[in-house]
């Protein structure tokens, strides 16, 4: 099985539901799409990675890590 890349767009739906894609790939070429309704589901997720690196300064988790 060959590697494959995944390519992220953050589009605007158009009239009657349509999305417009420039993609890096042939004309003809079959491409496989999965469409998913953003939103601010990991808003707060993200806003807690960003707010400390106490979690990361971990001495137990240092020495499983640092062993392994």
């Amino acid at each position: 099985m060959a590697a494959q890349t995944a390519l992220k767009y953050d589009v605007q739906v158009n009239e009657n539901g349509h999305v417009d894609l420039d993609v890096p790939f042939p004309a003809g070429a079959h491409v496989t799409v999965f469409v998913v309704e953003s939103g601010d589901a990991f808003k707060d997720l993200l806003t807690a990675s960003e707010s400390s690196f106490d979690f990361w300064n971990n001495a137990l988790d240092d020495e499983d890590w640092n062993n392994a």
